[in-house]
This record gives structure tokens, sequence and C-alpha cells, in this order.
């Protein structure tokens, strides 16, 4: 088998609206996981957040979350509540936001002085090497940290805590995938929403400001922002140097969603090298927003 087809094998759009396809999709309609919300929209996290999703971003909540790491062969913590993809161009690499919610409590923030990047990473590795054991148990390939892509930051003025891990993936006989994991903690109440961004090294440049722009769109709901804390509250027995450590090995794990983002098993579509070309371009068009009203039929 030629290995562009064993290439489109691995290929299934997750967005629901591609499953619209007739008459072949038709009996994945029912079946699709994912349930996509079009920007501009209100993102709901849970009862205790919202992100503002723009035109040209889609938004889903937490059972599609949970659904769209399984999929993609990564383990979901039970605490997700929402992700961000941008509606992108044909040629252009995918890039997305999941955001979870940790209710560890108040999160003092007296280390926000004394970060020490060289052990933060050294504690990151060791975390994520542990994360792998899962990643093994499932047949994934691992996930191993390399270095800092952006090292810890803290901003007094809004409460969040950013840093991005540089990382790679590695199958058998194949060569090297490089991550970067863009993490920002955003300080509550009663606990810390996290909001991983997950890219390319060569996107970074581009892609960052877009991801601070959706998260200027964040904000908790009325009385559980960070300034609302009340003595008496939960306060988080850990700060701001664990929280790093302890979440950043999660979020590495969720790397390999960026090549597997769009890469499915498609058993139902054992079909003619043609036909699998016809629906790779119908794809790539959909993808660019230019998918033609003609549907693609089984040849």
């Amino acid at each position: 088998m030629p290995s562009w087809i064993r290439r489109l094998l691995g290929i299934l759009i997750l967005f629901s609206s591609i499953v619209a396809l007739q008459p072949l999709c038709q009996a994945q309609k029912t079946n699709n996981p994912i349930d996509w919300q079009d920007g501009p929209t209100l993102g709901k996290l849970g009862d205790i957040a919202q992100v503002s999703i723009p035109r040209g971003y889609r938004f889903t909540g937490k059972a599609g979350t949970q659904k769209l790491l399984e999929l993609t062969q990564n383990p979901a913590s039970g605490n997700e509540l929402g992700a961000v993809v941008p509606v992108v161009d044909r040629n252009d690499d995918i890039w997305f936001v999941v955001f979870d919610f940790d209710d560890a409590g108040y999160v003092r923030d007296t280390e926000k002085d004394s970060l020490n990047p060289d052990a933060i990473i050294g504690g990151i590795r060791k975390g994520t090497e542990e994360s792998n054991k899962i990643r093994e148990q499932k047949g994934w390939p691992a996930f191993h940290v390399i270095g800092w892509s952006h090292q810890p930051y803290y901003d007094l003025r809004t409460h969040n805590l950013t840093w991005a891990i540089l990382g790679m993936t590695q199958e058998p006989g194949k060569s090297e995938d490089r991550f970067v994991n863009y993490s920002v903690r955003l300080l509550g109440r009663q606990g810390i929403m996290k909001a991983d961004l997950v890219l390319t090294p060569t996107q970074v440049t581009a892609v960052v400001p877009q991801f601070d722009t959706l998260l200027d769109g964040f904000s908790f709901v009325p009385g559980q922002t960070y300034t609302d804390w009340r003595s008496g509250d939960k306060v988080a027995k850990y700060g701001l140097t664990a929280l790093i450590v302890g979440g950043a090995a999660a979020a590495a794990v969720k790397s390999g969603l960026l090549l597997k983002f769009w890469k499915l098993i498609l058993a139902a579509f054992a079909a003619l090298a043609a036909f699998l070309k016809r629906i790779y371009n119908y794809i790539k068009r959909f993808l660019a927003g230019k998918a033609s009203d003609e549907t693609p039929q089984h040849e």
C-alpha cells in the first residue's frame, strides 16, 4: 500500500460539521463525540469562569475536551473544562488551548521573587518521565523535556503565572517531533485555572500573541477572583514552584495532541485510492473555509 494511503487512513477531522458529509459519513454523524461551538460565543468553563471566543475560533466544553484528549491518546485528569482551536487555513499548522481547573485552594504568591528555573526544569523532567509510564501502558509514544522555551514569570497585576516548555516525542523508526507547551496559571479564590497552549516551536512568535488575546477574554465569575479571597477560605498546600513542577508534567503529556489532533483511524474508510484522495482534498478545503457544496461519492 502506498505511503500516502497509509497516512490518509490516519486522518479524521474532529470538527462536528465535517461529519455532515453525505452519504458515506452519515453513519458517523450521531457518533461524533465533539460538540464544537463557533465564535463569536461565550465558552463556559464550568461554574467557575468563562472565556470569550472570537470569530475564527471554536470552543468545546468539558465533555468534548475530555473526549478530545482520549481520542488523541492523552490521559484526561477529569478536571478539563474546555478547549479552544482556531479555524486555520489548509496550509497552516494547528494549535489549541486546553482549560482545566484545580480546586486546590488559594495559592499564596510569596515565592514570586524566588523562582529557580534550573531547579524547576529538573523537577518537570522527573514528573514527565513518571507520566510516560501512563503513555507506555496505553502504547503511546513517550514525551521528553528538552528545556525552557520561556522561563517562569509571575505577573503581580493579573496574578497569572506563565512558562513554556520545549519537548519532543519520537516513535520507533521515525524522526523526532518537537512541541512547545505554553502554560498559564490563572490564580483564583478557590484554585487555579490552567490554560495550556500546545504548538510547534516555529509557531511561537505568531501564535502566542493570539493566545494572549484569547486570555484577555477570560474571567472568573464574580466572587471567584484572586482578590476575592477571604480569611477562612481554603489555602493550597503548595506555592508557585510546586504549581509549575506538578502542573507542567501533566501538561507536557498533552503535547502529543498536536500532530494527532486530526488523526484517528478511519477503519470505515477502507476505500479506493482515488476516493481517499478526494476526501483528503475536501478536508483541506473545509479547513480553509472553502469546502464546496459537492458531497464526495464513493467510487
